[in-house]
């Protein structure tokens, strides 16, 4: 039985591990240009950096979710962090920029394993009536973690230089190891006595790999190869798991149950048309407008600041009301919020910039806790890992979607230039267009977050 004092160690670990993984994202997004200055890297490359890791944790997240369910979460979890803070302190280190990309990929590996496990434990050992909320307070810890890392980002950056960014995840890792090995007692292996599927594990590496990079190199005409390779792995990954004594993926969660399919669709899109807009506003603060890294970081803190205040009470709201009710009205939000930044010029007024910076976090922060509760809520509990690993892996999907959208928009309009005032009009135009693509995939988001059914959060 888990009392009072390991639910709420729980908790604290999950929260402390999902801060982690934002403050380092968000805190890159303002050092892009100091590392562009010391690697004398281009717009793609910068690119590469953020989406490196991104990559990585969606391809692993559901193999180590599985493989969490056969030898336990709790170890599981623990090696990611330890993974992920060792891959931190390395990156303090990094000599080039290929090698530093290397670093986030492996960093990455321990993220998809803090992912795959976080959201399940805390759901199995918080029942009916508190999931919502104690799922609210997991997410509230990302956007502490998109709060502080521009912030803290830029003055780091500033004061010490962009190593020292990583160098701050080393004693945060230390403390979640700690916790983690003292203060939590149970172990979960639902599927203990199972085996892995490694061929399916492999088939599915494949195809996210091949998916992604393709997308990644769009508009080069190689990406349609990477991307005819990925559908017919994909294929093949389908009719290996229905094969499959074990597979890495029941698909039995997704037939007939509409909540699960559509909430994680929306999760995707809602990634899709946000995730980007750090990296473009960094990029647009420091160069188009002029700010220094610090005061760029402080102007994005507006967004998250919002989305931290407003998950804890949207999950809350989420075990009263039907999730989808308010997680649309979230998404609806967001996309006025984006379509403001449409119009974003060097002459654009601070005011008008954090204006829209509010609503995409009270959008998100609506959106968010409630369609993450929604997903967890609509299976069994024997499938919450897998529920957790396509949660994550539907946002990572989405976050290189819109890393995608982005250096789309760099490589046609900027290329292979560095950046210099002499293109400032060209990054400008990638930024207008980049927009404009985030907010009609958020309008099609409304659709998808409205369309996926209700749930009964009253009962497991």
């Amino acid at each position: 039985m888990i009392d009072a004092r390991e639910k709420k160690t729980i908790l604290f670990v999950a929260a402390l591990a999902s801060f982690l993984v934002p403050f380092t994202g968000s805190s890159i997004t303002i050092a892009l240009p100091a590392m562009a200055a010391q690697f004398n890297a281009d717009a793609v490359m910068l690119g590469w950096i953020t989406s490196a890791y991104i990559i990585s944790a969606a391809i692993f997240i559901v193999p180590f979710g599985r493989y969490a369910d056969i030898v336990g979460r709790k170890k599981i979890f623990l090696s990611g962090v330890i993974i992920y803070t060792a891959a931190s302190l390395a990156c303090v280190f990094a000599p080039s920029v290929g090698f530093l990309i290397a670093l986030r990929f492996i960093q990455g590996i321990g993220g998809a394993m803090l992912f795959a496990t976080s959201l399940a434990i805390v759901t199995q050992v918080y029942g009916t009536g508190e999931r919502g909320w104690a799922l609210g307070v997991t997410i509230a810890t990302v956007y502490a973690g998109l709060s502080l890392g521009p912030f803290l980002g830029g003055v780091l950056t500033g004061l010490f230089g962009w190593p020292s960014i990583f160098l701050v995840n080393v004693p945060l890792g230390l403390v979640t190891i700690a916790f983690t090995l003292r203060g939590i007692r149970h172990e979960w292996a639902d599927a203990a006595g199972e085996t892995l599927d490694r061929a399916g594990a492999v088939i599915y590496c494949i195809m996210l790999f091949t998916f992604i990079n393709g997308m990644l190199l769009l508009p080069d005409p190689a990406s349609l190869g990477w991307i005819g390779a990925a559908l017919v792995s994909g294929a093949v990954f389908v009719w290996w798991e229905k094969r499959a004594g074990h597979p890495l993926i029941d698909f039995s969660v997704f037939s007939g149950n509409r909540t699960f399919v559509f909430s994680n669709i929306a999760a995707m899109i809602n990634y899709g048309a946000t995730f980007g807009v750090g990296v473009l506003l960094s990029l647009y603060l420091q160069y188009v407008q002029g700010f220094t890294a610090a005061s760029a970081g402080l102007i994005l803190v507006a967004q998250p600041v919002i989305q931290m205040i407003f998950s804890p009470i949207a999950g809350r709201l989420s075990d009263r009301i039907e999730p989808r009710i308010v997680s649309t009205a979230g998404m609806a939000i967001t996309a006025l919020g984006l379509s403001f930044c449409i119009l974003l010029s060097p002459e654009t007024p601070l005011w008008v910039i954090v204006g829209s910076l509010m609503l995409m976090g009270l959008g998100y922060g609506l959106f968010s806790s409630p369609n993450t509760n929604a997903i967890m809520s609509s299976v069994e509990k024997r499938h919450l890992a897998i529920a957790s690993g396509m949660n994550a892996t539907m946002r990572s999907i989405g976050q290189l979607l819109s890393m995608a959208i982005a250096m789309f928009c760099f490589a046609v309009f900027i290329g292979s230039e560095t950046i210099t005032p002499a293109v400032y009009p060209a990054l400008m135009t990638s930024v207008t267009v980049a927009f404009i693509i985030f907010t009609a995939l958020c309008v099609v988001g409304i659709a998808a977050s409205w369309v996926r059914g209700t749930i009964h959060t009253d009962s497991d």
